[in-house]
């Protein structure tokens, strides 16, 4: 399975950007091989996006912001996943 990253390469909000940043450092860093999907380039797949993320996982008003990540079609999480890989990269196997 790949795992994607959807982000928005044309996003005016520094804090989204540097969650796209700290993600794709994050993934980098341990060698977890993704996909980076700009969803300001695709219509397609800005849908498929919204789609695919659990609507008790959306938020309750708005469109869910990138980062959102993807394991194949198994969301794995958005804004605040990177905490997460963090602390479970630090707890260890």
């Amino acid at each position: 399975m790949v795992v994607r990253v959807f982000v928005a390469s044309c996003s005016g909000f520094v804090a989204i950007k540097n969650k796209q940043q700290d993600v794709v450092r994050f993934l980098e860093a341990n060698k977890i091989e993704f996909e980076e999907v700009d969803i300001t380039m695709s219509e397609e797949q800005r849908q498929w996006m919204y789609k695919n993320i659990p609507p008790e996982k959306k938020p309750a008003q708005g469109n869910p912001l990138p980062p959102q990540i993807f394991n194949g079609d198994r969301y794995c999480g958005g804004l605040h996943l990177k905490g997460q890989l963090t602390q479970s990269k630090a707890a260890g196997p």
